[in-house]
């Protein structure tokens, strides 16, 4: 029960100071996960350096570490691979 309470206290206290610091940021969802990485946290920010400026609030906030992946949509996707 610790646990739980710990770690849904520093997700408020991480997401409030992105929120607060990088108010262009979309937060879409926070997925505890198998593997590697305990949490996922699925966001939407406007350019690179905005995306790892979250990404180090999420450090400073308690995350052990941090990995960020740039991905763009699929549909997208399908219309750079046309010009291939």
């Amino acid at each position: 029960m610790f646990l739980q309470g710990k770690n849904h206290i520093l997700f408020q206290i991480n997401l409030f100071s992105i929120k607060a610091k990088c108010p262009e940021v979309k937060f879409i969802a926070h997925y505890a996960i198998l593997g590697r990485y305990d949490f996922l946290d699925i966001y939407e920010a406007p350019d690179n350096e905005t995306a790892a400026k979250a990404s180090l609030l999420s450090r400073k906030n308690g995350a052990m570490s941090a990995k960020s992946l740039s991905a763009i949509e699929y549909k997208k996707y399908l219309e750079l691979t046309k010009n291939v």
